[in-house]
């Protein structure tokens, strides 16, 4: 019998790639490939690339010319590039880089054993298409191999808000929703394997409409999954959060009480030219019902620092805007241009004007940060251990609040929801006791 073929995946980006990343491996694995941690000793390399920060087409030429040394030492070594950056330059990266053998847009994995059989024939495989064929359903079932306790599913994938900075509209397509059996059937498949806690995904997720509830009605239906002691999901539009989803984190014990909700700006007039149609007002109200439906909920959100015409007043409208929302994690970034989308033809800011703003917005974030993760020393909360820790005896999870949790534990309690007393409250993590049964 011969030796399987190993397949190494170096994944960038969003928990979708992670997800799509899983996937790949499996449509190769019935080709012959098991996946290894190292790429030196690898059959084919697959990178499996975000379009979303600033270069990335040019990150993954980079990253390509690292490589090249790799093919040099095997000319049988083949190389792949999937994911948002294959979507949008798909053809340009055949021209401009010889050593890639595929290119795989995020639609189209699920055709992977087919482009294998071609760039094996000496054929380079180009696939950037939107088919209409079901990539989720051609994949079929989930490997049955034991399994860590979190996972990721994604159920809806593309964008019709068209966000005047971004292009995921224009990489993940339009607005598609996986049917409700499907995903229930998937999520059946990652329990028997192991899998205690699902995130569920979506470029915007809670616009999901595969259920007749909505994502709600999603979330109610997997809520009925034996095993599956966990429901998360991301990343959500503030226009989207209907009032069976807002009741749904009141009500639902396996919603966790997080939820990601980006804003950008906290200025009506920069939330106008980015295009995202609500206003301040309309999302701190929002944030309101969800408080009310669930007080301790931690949220967090996503802040744009500098886009064109951000003045003094807007960034301080942003910063009024976070200290009324208090926010338990947040992700920020300066503004920088993506081709094709419609902010990039306007004036940008000075450089050095944005470095400022983002390290004073950051700076007010890491502060609400900070006092919420100190608020809960004391508290006890549910743990749900992952891991070891570094040290031995020492064991790591996630409170239904995703705050990293380390606790001196026996190993037993992997894959387990804990009770843990929160002793002590670090940079970026909690150190708690486990509190007798």
């Amino acid at each position: 019998m011969s030796e399987p073929k190993k397949l190494f995946i170096k994944t960038y980006g969003c928990q979708m790639n992670v997800y799509d990343s899983e996937r790949m491996a499996e449509a190769l694995g019935g080709k012959g490939y098991v996946q290894t941690d190292a790429a030196d000793n690898a059959d084919m390399i697959l990178l499996n690339t975000c379009h979303i920060r600033e270069k990335a087409a040019e990150k993954v030429y980079h990253e390509l010319g690292r490589m090249k040394h790799l093919k040099v030492a095997n000319p049988d070594l083949k190389f792949g590039v999937a994911g948002c950056v294959a979507q949008a330059e798909g053809a340009e990266i055949i021209r401009r880089q010889p050593m890639v053998d595929l290119v795989v847009g995020p639609q189209s994995y699920h055709r992977l054993p087919a482009m294998d059989d071609a760039v094996q024939s000496g054929v380079r495989a180009v696939d950037t298409d939107f088919p209409d064929d079901d990539k989720f359903e051609t994949l079929k079932s989930r490997s049955k191999a034991k399994r860590g306790p979190t996972a990721f599913l994604t159920v809806q994938e593309g964008c019709d808000k068209f966000c005047a900075f971004c292009v995921v509209p224009y990489t993940r397509g339009a607005e598609v929703s996986r049917p409700a059996d499907r995903v229930v059937r998937e999520a059946q498949e990652l329990v028997a394997a192991g899998v205690r806690e699902i995130t569920l995904l979506g470029q915007n997720v809670n616009a999901y409409h595969g259920h007749e509830g909505g994502l709600a009605g999603l979330i109610w239906a997997l809520d009925k999954v034996d095993g599956l002691e966990r429901i998360r999901f991301t990343t959500s539009h503030p226009n989207d959060m209907d009032d069976a989803l807002i009741e749904a984190h009141g009500t639902c014990e396996k919603l966790m009480p997080y939820l990601h909700l980006p804003v950008q700006s906290g200025s009506d007039r920069i939330l106008k030219a980015m295009n995202r149609k609500h206003t301040a007002e309309s999302y701190l109200k929002v944030i309101e019902r969800i408080r009310e439906a669930r007080p301790d909920i931690l949220l967090s959100g996503d802040f744009i620092v500098g886009f064109p015409g951000e003045t003094d007043a807007d960034f301080e409208d942003t910063l009024a805007l976070i200290r009324e929302v208090r926010y338990g994690q947040a992700y920020s970034f300066k503004y920088s241009t993506r081709p094709g989308t419609p902010a990039a033809e306007k004036p940008q800011l000075p450089e050095d004007v944005m470095n400022v703003r983002l390290q004073q917005l950051q700076g007010l974030l890491t502060q609400q940060q900070r006092a919420i993760q100190e608020s809960m020393v004391g508290r006890e909360v549910q743990v749900l251990f992952e891991k070891s820790g570094r040290t031995d005896g020492q064991m790591i999870g996630k409170s239904g609040y995703l705050h990293a949790v380390y606790a001196d534990a026996p190993t037993d309690v992997l894959g387990q929801v804990k009770r843990v007393r929160i002793t002590h409250s670090s940079t970026n993590s909690l150190a708690g006791e486990l509190c007798k049964d």
